[in-house]
């Protein structure tokens, strides 16, 4: 059964009885993470786009760690700039890794570096291991098509955005749990920054009012899904 922890802002790290990957370590320059870059141990390292808050720590993981960033095509190249192994993929494609299997969805938002080089399309990721399936939504607005999402794939956990200003707020992420059909909800990308700073049980309660379970993880909170 694979362990779910919230890191702060977007970032989890995932364990299974295949190995451990991270989701967008935004962690040194996070205020309210508490985990570091040079704490973590993972085998791979996936991103959903490449925006400071989400690229992050990765390279300084995946070197310390001699892991694999897994990113859109454009991105990971970037990574292996920066002398990071990758492999890149991108939006619709699926690939099995030591770790399970990893499918790169659709996301509206958009992605590049703090610079401004442009890093691709932004991506929500599903993420199958021991035979449990968690999607994050990366940063994305509400968007129909996580219908499909919802009808193709038994989703046991979901993380969904819910900061507002930059992607979906509580009512859109509320509507979104319609769609995915999900086992759990876990609310995410807020509070780090003023602007995102809402109120996660506010998403936790609307949630349950339209018959979804939402869970809020605090940082560092783990759960088996």
């Amino acid at each position: 059964m694979p362990t779910l922890t919230y890191l702060g802002h977007s970032a989890f790290l995932v364990q299974g009885s295949s190995g451990a990957v991270i989701i967008d370590p935004f962690l040194n320059d996070n205020p309210l993470a508490t985990m570091k870059a040079g704490d973590v141990k993972a085998d791979f390292v996936l991103l959903t786009h490449g925006h400071g808050d989400h690229l992050g720590d990765a390279v300084e993981i995946a070197r310390n760690n001699n892991a694999v960033i897994v990113a859109a095509f454009e991105l990971a190249n970037y990574c292996a700039s920066k002398g990071a192994q990758v492999h890149p993929m991108h939006i619709g494609g699926a690939r099995k890794f030591s770790f399970g299997s990893l499918k790169l969805t659709i996301a509206h938002h958009g992605s590049s570096t703090p610079d401004g080089a442009y890093m691709g399309e932004p991506s929500g990721l599903l993420i199958t291991m021991d035979g449990k399936t968690f999607y994050h939504a990366g940063d994305t607005g509400l968007f129909l098509d996580m219908k499909l999402i919802g009808e193709m794939n038994r989703i046991d956990v979901a993380a969904l955005p819910i900061g507002d200003n930059f992607t979906m707020g509580i009512d859109d992420a509320v509507k979104a749990t319609e769609f995915l059909n999900a086992g759990l909800y876990i609310p995410m990308h807020y509070k780090t920054f003023d602007v995102i700073d809402v109120n996660p049980g506010e998403f936790v309660e609307k949630a349950a009012a339209r018959g979804a379970r939402a869970q809020v993880l605090e940082i560092n909170g783990s759960l088996e899904f």
